[in-house]
């Protein structure tokens, strides 16, 4: 049997555990051209939130009853493809779901190599997480050398990747997170500096000792009031680039009500942009390469938040929507294989 966890309602506001139920249903046998595939680690992230509501969004959603959306990495048992045989590890960024067993197609995975990284890394900076922060940080918001990069909830999966890109790429990194735990950690991998949102009572003067000359380059992956800060410290010609919207997932289809500063936009003559990942799908396979090779030389390290257990995903995406996560978030539903030779 294949344990699954469905959605049971659509969530108003926060999400609670009582939205999901788990169920079981026959292991599915893969038809021509699809492969059966047993998870090791599957993927929790901010963009969910969206995915569970009746509102319309980028990208379809999940209706009551069905199987919750997710990526994953697992270990392929049968194959009716002609390029991928048991044994083979795989991973998709959102196809593969909540669930033990999923039957797959080609054009949904790619092969995993775990000889160049750990599994973990695949669904983070080889993954759609390190797609993110690198598309967002260099072509949406145009990051250059010495550039002052503010970017927020840095220390999960997309900021602790897009923290040390912006250090790679010769700028000021500036982080924004929730924790004493969380801000070492990211002046480990090389923020000049670290706000801890949660301590300060002026959070836009925080910013503004941080960034005594403005903030060039804005990565926000948490709207709210960490981007009001921000935009109270703008520098000329300083470039937006909004990824996320996770501090607002209590309040999800409710008008995000807040101060305004068109005034500090224009005064700047700031850009503001929309980012969604997906549309850099034919660019990935060339930034993938550049971050394996930081990857394996060092220059860049990812830390995880590993949940053990199926029956504990709900409570992984709950802890990611709260920012209790440090590090990339996932949940471990089987032990990894035995390692082996190359294909």
């Amino acid at each position: 049997m294949n344990r699954q966890w469905r959605l049971a309602f659509y969530p108003e506001g926060m999400p609670a555990e009582g939205n999901w139920t788990l169920s079981e249903a026959p292991v599915a046998e893969p038809g021509d051209n699809q492969m059966l595939v047993r998870a090791i680690y599957l993927d929790v992230a901010p963009y969910m939130r969206g995915r569970i509501s009746p509102q319309k969004n980028y990208a379809a959603g999940v209706s009551p009853g069905d199987v919750m959306i997710g990526g994953g990495i697992g270990e392929v048992l049968r194959s009716n493809c002609k390029d991928y045989k048991p044994g083979d590890i795989v991973v998709t960024d959102h196809s593969f779901g909540w669930q033990e067993h999923a039957v797959l197609r080609p054009s949904v995975v790619r092969l995993v190599d775990p000889q160049l990284a750990p599994l973990p890394y695949w669904l983070d900076a080889l993954g759609m997480n390190g797609m993110t922060a690198y598309f967002a940080l260099l072509d949406a918001a145009r990051a250059l050398p010495g550039d002052t990069v503010v970017i927020s909830a840095a220390a999960g999966s997309v900021g602790q990747i897009a923290g040390q890109l912006a250090r790679i790429g010769g700028c000021r990194a500036i982080g924004v997170t929730s924790s004493p735990q969380k801000a070492a950690w990211c002046r480990e991998i090389g923020y000049e500096e670290v706000i801890n949102y949660r301590a300060e009572s002026d959070l836009a003067g925080a910013v503004a000792k941080a960034c005594p000359r403005g903030v060039d380059v804005f990565i926000d992956n948490t709207a709210g009031a960490i981007h009001d800060a921000v935009l109270q410290n703008l520098a000329t010609h300083a470039r937006i680039a909004l990824v996320g919207s996770v501090s607002l997932a209590g309040q999800f289809g409710k008008p995000d009500i807040g101060p305004r500063f068109l005034r500090q936009l224009l005064i700047a003559r700031a850009s503001v942009r929309g980012f969604l990942v997906g549309d850099y799908q034919d660019r990935y396979a060339a930034a993938r390469r550049r971050i394996a090779n930081w990857y394996q030389t060092g220059a860049l390290k990812s830390r995880f938040d590993i949940a053990t257990g199926l029956e504990e995903t709900p409570k992984a995406f709950l802890r990611l929507l709260k920012s209790e996560n440090l590090g990339k978030q996932l949940v471990q539903v089987s032990a990894e294989p035995a390692p082996r030779g190359n294909r």
